[in-house]
């Protein structure tokens, strides 16, 4: 029977590191536009667990024959047999069910738009069957984290969290086409879609460069957006450092640093960069 070991594993919990911290800029946009409740912070909180939890055990169910096939995916949870198919689906299904339940409790807007936030999270599993594109729509999932934060606690949009949302956008898509290297023949022999499956290895990375010069464009564009001085800067330093880094460290010759580290690095990147910036939202 599985544990809750399995469970964390299953839904790789230490990535919510990618969208968390932007979810808590945007939560703390909206909390200066609308004032303080620590209950809406829960429910955030509580909302960005659950909509991960949904999204990541429905790839898993979903994905199961091509993990199975691929050695760097059959040890995972479904595929070895750790955590099976039939409870793979109710783990989806609970985690759907209550990510709508509690965005309930903001404002009829986050109401209405869960539904939409649960096709683009979950659709982002198929899209690799049709579309090279795909990398986009797993960044569209993530970059959804600083908008709706915003809008559960002020239960309207604005320009900052949108210019968020973008940022996540380019810099996801563009971190998941180096992560995506790692299976370009695999794709292409099960015929799945990806940018390095249909341009190679260094046609990839050509575009993950593009996507990642637009996220250094919308670091300075949110940045004039807070105008909130130095910590903003010190934070987006480090992020777009961290992000640099990266494209050192991969090359068309040399994939092999792809992998655990490079997670990691992606995740203290956000960290830091929300870390300061949130700061200079809090002393101002």
């Amino acid at each position: 029977m599985a544990g809750i070991k399995d469970y964390f594993a299953l839904v790789k919990f230490a990535h919510t590191a990618f969208a968390l911290p932007f979810a808590l800029i945007g939560y703390t946009l909206g909390v200066k536009a609308a004032g303080f409740d620590p209950w809406t912070l829960v429910a955030v909180l509580a909302c960005m667990v659950f909509a991960r939890n949904a999204a990541m055990g429905f790839n898993r169910v979903v994905d199961r024959r091509f993990d199975a096939k691929n050695p760097r995916t059959a040890t995972r949870e479904i595929p070895s047999g750790k955590i099976g198919v039939r409870a793979g689906r109710w783990f989806v299904v609970l985690n759907s069910v209550a990510f709508i339940a509690v965005t309930a409790v903001f404002n009829p807007l986050t109401l209405a738009l869960s539904p939409v936030v649960l096709l683009v999270v979950l659709g982002y599993s198929y899209t690799k069957r049709f579309t090279a594109l795909c990398h986009l729509v797993l960044g569209l999932g993530l970059a959804i984290a600083p908008s709706a934060a915003y809008i559960a606690v002020t239960g309207t949009l604005a320009p900052a969290p949108v210019g968020l949302s973008v940022l996540v956008l380019t810099w996801v898509s563009g971190f998941d086409i180096i992560y995506a290297l790692q299976d370009t023949g695999f794709d292409r022999s099960e015929r799945l879609h990806s940018i390095p499956a249909a341009l190679g290895v260094r046609g990839a990375l050509r575009v993950s460069e593009l996507l990642h010069v637009v996220t250094v464009v919308m670091v300075a564009v949110v940045g004039a957006q807070f105008g909130n001085g130095p910590l903003y800067w010190i934070g987006a330093t480090v992020f777009l450092g961290l992000l640099l880094y990266q494209h050192l460290i991969v090359r068309p010759d040399d994939l092999s640093r792809i992998g655990a580290m490079f997670g990691l690095t992606n995740g203290l990147a956000s960290i830091a960069y929300a870390f300061f910036v949130i700061l200079g939202l809090v002393l101002v």
